[in-house]
């Protein structure tokens, strides 16, 4: 079977997958990039286009072609960003073949997306094109099947997908997180969809309550300067260290050594793929339920904590339940591991993206009862 993967670029959140993907199926898979190398892309700093199952279908006019050649001609193609024209490419001259379009929530911005250029040519392209082929969703956000349904797109072909990171094959957590202070951890850019002030409004709260924590910042951006003064006029900069940006394996080190990992983004939020690095290192993940990948990875009070966007109040509830419950942190460090490791893997990621595709050509019912590959509702 040759599988074709389509997106901009093949960055960290996605090489993984792609990686046991070519160990399962050798030279046919392939995974082509549309767009030029651009390192402020790469998302992690790392290039990862000389993989021998890559083709730069954007660097030349000959690795475009034999792209389009693979996009007509291919059992099974996985569409991402960027790669609409390869799309309509395979559901004009391959209709019946097996493809799936592979996107995050389309009304990040409710129905004020219907302003956008890339969603009006989106919608052109699934009706004229998609709707009657063989086409089906990889959903990378657990928003993606109920955006589609407002747009009357995909009925009944949803399934849950996502992006992956690597996951220690063993529990690891780090002995400096012990000890009386609670470390929270907080990792993004400084933009105001990340909503970074919540964790400095957070941890006035908990100074109030007379708790012993401290608050690790990870991350730059325009509102870092703004942040840290807010820290110190709110009086708990004492309370509050800012680290700027450092190295990906920096951070996993990091997620091991802190007890709760604050991820309070909104809506904007596709994905976000530092939820799965947070539990799969042992660091408890608090997350807003407006961030696409939220509901596919946590079960409230199982394998995560889950809080009202943007509500100070509810982030303060999940975090303070923590805090008075050290037996039960623990637990959910665990579990979050384990829900990691059996279901969002990467290797059971590719194992399952394998099982829908033969469920789906036999004309079963997916097969997958959760995680990866199940039927998103």
């Amino acid at each position: 079977m040759k599988l074709v993967f389509y997106t901009n670029y093949l960055n960290h959140h996605q090489v993984l997958v792609a990686d046991e993907l070519y160990r399962l199926l050798g030279d046919e898979f392939h995974f082509v990039t549309t767009l030029p190398c651009d390192e402020k892309e790469m998302k992690g700093g790392a290039d990862y286009s000389l993989r021998p199952y890559c083709i730069l279908a954007g660097e030349s006019c000959e690795s475009y072609q034999s792209a389009l050649r693979l996009a007509r001609d291919a059992d099974v193609c996985v569409f991402g960003a960027c790669s609409q024209t390869y799309a309509v490419e395979r559901a004009k001259y391959n209709p019946h073949g097996l493809s799936f379009e592979m996107a995050e929530r389309r009304l990040k911005h409710r129905w004020m997306t219907i302003g956008s250029p890339v969603f009006r040519q989106w919608l052109w392209n699934y009706y004229r094109y998609f709707r009657k082929a063989n086409f089906h969703e990889l959903c990378c956000s657990s928003f993606a099947s109920t955006d589609d349904m407002k747009l009357c797109a995909y009925n009944g072909r949803h399934y849950k997908w996502g992006y992956f990171t690597i996951v220690p094959e063993n529990y690891m957590r780090s002995d400096g997180h012990t000890g009386k202070t609670i470390r929270l951890m907080w990792c993004a850019r400084f933009i105001y969809w990340k909503h970074p002030e919540l964790a400095i409004h957070l941890a006035v709260r908990l100074k109030e309550l007379g708790y012993e924590f401290h608050v690790d910042m990870y991350g730059d951006g325009v509102l870092r300067p703004v942040i840290e003064q807010l820290s110190k006029e709110l009086n708990v900069a004492d309370y509050i260290t800012f680290y700027g940006n450092v190295a990906n394996s920096q951070i996993h080190t990091a997620m091991r050594n802190h007890d709760i990992f604050l991820f309070t983004s909104d809506r904007l939020e596709g994905w976000g793929a530092v939820a799965n690095e947070a539990m799969s290192n042992g660091c408890v993940l608090v997350a807003s339920d407006a961030i696409g990948s939220t509901h596919y990875l946590v079960t409230h009070k199982e394998t995560g904590m889950i809080f009202r966007s943007g509500d100070l109040d509810s982030l303060y509830e999940q975090v303070k339940y923590l805090l008075d419950n050290p037996e039960e942190r623990k637990r959910i460090s665990m579990c979050g591991w384990e829900s990691m490791i059996k279901l969002w893997s990467p290797a059971n990621a590719a194992k399952n993206l394998l099982q829908l595709i033969e469920d789906i050509q036999a004309g079963r019912e997916a097969s997958i009862a959760e995680g990866p590959c199940s039927i998103a509702l």
